[in-house]
């Protein structure tokens, strides 16, 4: 019986609610190697997300990389089920959108993001991922690889793993995934990185 996405993504938002811990521990030096590494050229500019609903919370490595002259920035819904990324400098007030979610004020400059940090509701080792539902990471990974090379980096919790999502060819299938107990990557696939 093949396991479809909806029922995926009632399960691990259940079990990322009850499992939730600030305890757990990320190694966001493992993302600065790989900028060190991949983009030895240029300072890169960095979107995360602001963490909500259990999401694995970036906000430290979000200033970290602020401190060291990384332009960062946070999504921004849009209508049609799109988002642009927008400028932002860590404790810059927030505003609340219509999911309950902060964002930067609208007037913030757009950019195009040479890394990106992925929430996700869960993952398998095939670097695929389950979101909210409605394909927002999708559209604006695959737009954004179409004009650039990106490094897409989901952000999760061990136990968000599934054996299997099932895909479709609207989903993007992400470079590698950071949880707290390793990086998850395949070689092969990501010929563009260096992940060791």
């Amino acid at each position: 019986m093949q396991v479809n996405k909806s029922f995926l993504r009632l399960k691990f938002i259940k079990k990322r609610r009850k499992l939730y811990s600030t305890n757990f521990f990320f190694s966001f030096d493992d993302i600065f190697f790989l900028i060190k590494k991949n983009f030895s050229k240029k300072k890169p500019s960095i979107a995360g997300y602001y963490p909500s609903n259990f999401e694995v919370n970036i906000l430290d490595l979000l200033s970290r990389a602020c401190k060291k002259n990384f332009k960062v920035g946070l999504p921004v819904i849009k209508k049609d089920y799109k988002i642009d990324f927008k400028y932002w400098i860590p404790n810059e007030p927030l505003y609340v959108n219509n999911y309950g979610i902060l964002e930067p004020k609208k007037q913030n400059i757009t950019f195009k993001p040479d890394i990106i940090l992925v929430p996700l509701v869960a993952f398998d080792r095939n670097l695929n991922r389950i979101g909210y539902g409605k394909g927002y990471y999708d559209r604006a990974l695959k737009y954004l690889a179409s004009k650039k090379k990106i490094l897409t980096i989901g952000m999760a919790f061990s136990f968000q793993e599934a054996s299997i999502i099932p895909t479709n060819q609207y989903d993007y299938n992400l470079d590698c995934i950071l949880t707290n107990r390793n990086l998850i990557y395949r070689k092969k696939v990501n010929e563009n990185f260096i992940f060791r």
